[in-house]
């Protein structure tokens, strides 16, 4: 007869093992238990649904200055671009709240902790990320249909009222959503990687609304060239319901964007497997 050795040691050694799957939960719980992930969600989703709303029931054709934020147009406004007026200032909540989420395990000391637990430390960076990204698209994606569906009854009437069967219609509220959650992604690899709240917000802004307009200071030839591939300027081409005249168009954005996004990440990687917390 076999006796297997069940030492304290060994049930507690396989009991608590660290699993991808674990790592992903724990992520979970904590992003959830921290006050600051519902505010902050909370903003971004009715920012983008108010200001959709509002820009939408107060449109007018004879009105001048419609443009809204930057980013590449068509030069007209639509419904789209009326409804999803607040993306650029959702992006920024949302890219606060990714922020968040690792800055501020350094700002408190806890990231202590979660790399004792998870000594390998790289499932912590992908788990924070696989957490925000989702929940950032889906509820964004819900605040774009529904500043979309409040826009049409202001638009009611309208020339450039639009509905969700219309052409690129639905594609570019869903592309809104995966910009911001993107953003969101963004948001986490900044904090990792700067391991400062205020630097890593501080950099998103720079980079996704100063940045543009500093390089508009640029000769033309070079501008016009490298302007579309800024990160602001590519994210927007995923949303554009038309794509306008020098600006890439929504698949070549979301490549483009997505590339700045994993080129961050790398970077976030690579400091937190050669760096001490």
């Amino acid at each position: 007869m076999t006796v297997t050795d069940l030492s304290p040691a060994t049930a507690d050694a396989t009991t608590y093992k660290v699993t991808g799957p674990r790592v992903l939960r724990a992520e979970w719980a904590k992003f959830w238990s921290l006050r600051s992930s519902w505010i902050t969600l909370g903003v971004a989703v009715v920012l983008l649904i108010a200001l959709g709303a509002i820009a939408s029931a107060t449109y007018s054709p004879d009105a001048v200055g419609q443009d809204g934020p930057p980013g590449p147009r068509s030069g007209e406004q639509n419904a789209v671009s009326l409804a999803l007026l607040g993306v650029t200032f959702a992006s920024l909540a949302v890219g606060v709240l990714g922020v968040l989420s690792s800055a501020g395990e350094y700002t408190t000391g806890m990231i202590r902790s979660t790399l004792t637990a998870v000594p390998r430390r790289l499932p912590v960076l992908w788990s924070k990320a696989a957490v925000i990204g989702p929940i950032a698209l889906v509820l964004t994606t819900i605040g774009a249909l529904t500043a979309f569906g409040l826009g049409t009854l202001g638009l009611d009437g309208e020339k450039i009222a639009l509905s969700l069967g219309d052409d690129g219609v639905l594609r570019s509220l869903a592309g809104a959503g995966l910009y911001l959650a993107l953003v969101a992604v963004a948001g986490v690899a900044l904090g990792m990687l700067l391991r400062s709240s205020a630097g890593a917000i501080a950099v998103l802004v720079g980079v996704l609304l100063i940045l543009p307009g500093l390089a508009s200071l640029l000769p033309d030839s070079l501008y016009d060239d490298i302007n579309p591939y800024f990160p602001s300027n590519a994210g927007s081409a995923m949303y554009a319901l038309h794509e306008s005249s020098g600006a890439l168009s929504p698949g070549a954005g979301l490549a483009v964007f997505a590339g700045w996004v994993a080129l961050t990440l790398a970077a976030a990687a690579w400091r937190l497997r050669r760096s001490d917390a």
